[in-house]
């Protein structure tokens, strides 16, 4: 990365944190496209030794805020990821932090119920198709233990027919 070092920051020395710079960028097209001072704050995870660098635009927190906040961010990633994975939102209805949290607590409660449903009534659907058969059963008035019995009971009659499948003898 080419760029020139404004001024070294004091660090702990043994700690951590390595170096804490701010720094400028010096090529001809970045020193347009962001003229203003980063932060590069070198660190060394004490637990495995890998060395990272972070670089930022936030110059009032202390080094180890800055590393320690980057270091939880992949953390913070694959939450959203999961989310979007297994609670399948495809979009919010309201845009308030309110609004957001509400659809987010709905969408982990019908997450945790389906699997506890699936559980107490030791169901052979993967979650997801719980969750369509549930969707379509939503406005009638039958017992959910009902619904997934007598589902069963047309899979078996469903497999006990005359025909041969592709590779039985």
């Amino acid at each position: 990365m080419d760029c020139r070092v404004k001024k070294r920051m004091p660090v702990m020395p043994g700690g951590p944190v390595q170096r804490d710079q701010l720094i400028r960028l010096r090529g001809p097209k970045t020193r347009t496209l962001y003229p203003d001072t980063l932060r590069r704050v070198r660190y060394i995870d004490p637990d495995t030794g890998k060395k990272f660098t972070f670089l930022t635009n936030h110059l009032t927190l202390d080094p180890l805020s800055i590393a320690l906040l980057y270091r939880k961010r992949w953390k913070i990633e694959l939450l959203f990821k999961w989310m979007k994975q297994h609670l399948h939102i495809k979009a919010f209805f309201g845009t308030t932090p309110n609004a957001v949290k509400t659809q987010l607590w709905i969408a982990v409660m019908v997450y945790v119920m389906i699997h506890r449903l699936k559980h107490r009534h030791g169901l052979n659907q993967t979650p997801n198709q719980i969750a369509q058969i549930l969707g379509v059963m939503l406005f009638e008035k039958t017992p959910v233990n009902q619904v997934f019995s007598e589902l069963g009971q047309r899979i078996e009659q469903d497999s006990s027919h005359n025909q041969l499948t592709l590779f039985e003898f």
